[in-house]
């Protein structure tokens, strides 16, 4: 693993432990070169996604784009972290599952809106009213009706 901070390719590995309830590898690790410390995520990998955005350009999938986007919902809202990570975790492997190499942006936004909306409700409003790119406060009326509409029928 290359250093961050040098950039020398020899470094060493002081601690390893489980994370994201068994799906990574959390790695201590120290540069002997510079003496720098940084940690390092080890995570399966089913296979390679692209992401088809709607312009038809094609992007590699980027997991820590995904999880900031769902971080930005969930800002300043009371959400276990480990929650949120779960739910991150959750909407890559059903990605991964699916069989497909190229998955089109919006079936990430419709699995992002189901993650959010057993997070947050208010994270879910904040995700979807970018998503579904609202112009007007009716937008969110129907949003808040979709909510109410599920609250009702539990």
């Amino acid at each position: 693993m290359r250093c961050p901070y040098c950039q020398s390719e020899d470094t060493q590995v002081k601690d390893s432990r489980p994370a994201e309830d068994g799906a990574a590898i959390r790695r201590r690790r120290i540069c002997p070169v510079c003496g720098g410390r940084f940690t390092t995520f080890e995570r399966v990998q089913l296979r390679d996604l692209v992401v088809l955005k709607k312009t038809g350009r094609k992007v590699p999938f980027d997991r820590d784009k995904l999880a900031r986007s769902v971080e930005v919902a969930v800002r300043k809202r009371n959400v276990d972290p480990e929650r949120i990570e779960r739910a991150v975790t959750g909407i890559v492997r059903q990605l991964e599952s699916s069989g497909e190499t190229e998955v089109p942006s919006g079936e990430i936004g419709r699995l992002v809106m189901e993650a959010l909306k057993t997070l947050d409700d208010v994270a879910y409003v904040r995700f979807a009213s970018v998503y579904r790119n609202f112009r007007e406060a009716k937008d969110f009326h129907e949003v808040l009706g979709e909510l109410k509409g599920e609250e009702e029928a539990s």
